[in-house]
C-alpha cells in the first residue's frame, strides 16, 4: 500500500497552486518549476498537447527532484484555448493581447487543461484533459485595452484569466470552471483518490 502524504506541482503558475491549496489544505504542497521546453509540434492536435506537455512537466520535475520521493507525487498540467480549432497560445505584448482578445469578443472557444499525477519513485503515472466552453461578451475597445492596461493579459492562455479581472470578459461557461483557471479540480482529486488511493481528507483521513 502506497503510502502518500504531500504533492508536488509541476508548474510556475501561482494560481494552479491556489487551486490545489483549495482542495488540500491540510497537505503539504511543494512547488518544483520544470525546465521544460514548452514548444509546439506543428499540426499536433490540441489535446495531445496539453496531455503530452502535463506529463512531461511531471516527468521531468520528477526527475529533477531526486532527493527522498517517499510519499510523494507530482502533479504537471498544460491549458489551452483553442478557437475555431486553433490554439492561441500566450500573448508576449500588448498587440498580441489585443488580437487574441478581439478574436475571442462575443464568441465562444474551448479551454482544454491536461494533467498528469506520476510517482517519482516508480514512475506510475495517469493522464486526463478536460474541456470546458466559454463565452465572451461582445467587448468594446475600450474595454479591451482598459483590461490589457492591468497587465493581466500578458503571459496566459487566451490573453485572459478567469480568475482575476478577465472574469469581467465573460458570459458564461459550460463546464468547470477550475478548468478554466488552470486545473479541473474534480478530475484531479478523483483520480488521486482512485488511481493512487491519495488520502484526499488529509493524513489522518483514510476514507
Amino acid at each position: 500500500m502506497n503510502n502518500y502524504s504531500k504533492l508536488i506541482i509541476a508548474s510556475v503558475s501561482p494560481r494552479r497552486l491556489e487551486l490545489l491549496l483549495q482542495i488540500f489544505p491540510t497537505i503539504p504542497i511543494e512547488v518544483v518549476v520544470s525546465k521544460l521546453d514548452e514548444s509546439f509540434k506543428e499540426n499536433e492536435d490540441p489535446v495531445e498537447r496539453v496531455l503530452r506537455l502535463a506529463l512531461a512537466k511531471a516527468m521531468d520535475v520528477s526527475l529533477q527532484h531526486d532527493d527522498d520521493h517517499s510519499g510523494a507525487l507530482v502533479i504537471g498540467a498544460d491549458t489551452e484555448i483553442v478557437l475555431d480549432g486553433k490554439s492561441l497560445g500566450k500573448p508576449h505584448d500588448d498587440l498580441e493581447a489585443e488580437t487574441m482578445l478581439s478574436s475571442l469578443s462575443g464568441r465562444s472557444h474551448e479551454v482544454i487543461t491536461g494533467f498528469a499525477i506520476v510517482d517519482p519513485n516508480t514512475k506510475e503515472h495517469f493522464v486526463d484533459s478536460l474541456s470546458t466552453e466559454v463565452r465572451f461578451k461582445k467587448l468594446s475597445q475600450e474595454t479591451i485595452a482598459c483590461y490589457i492596461s492591468t497587465g493581466e493579459p500578458i503571459g496566459k492562455a487566451g490573453a485572459y484569466g478567469i480568475q482575476g479581472q478577465g472574469v469581467i470578459l465573460i458570459d458564461g461557461i459550460n463546464g468547470s470552471y477550475s478548468n478554466v483557471a488552470g486545473l479541473p479540480l474534480e478530475r484531479v482529486w478523483e483520480s488521486l483518490k482512485t488511481r493512487f488511493q491519495f488520502p484526499v481528507w488529509g493524513p489522518d483521513k483514510k476514507i
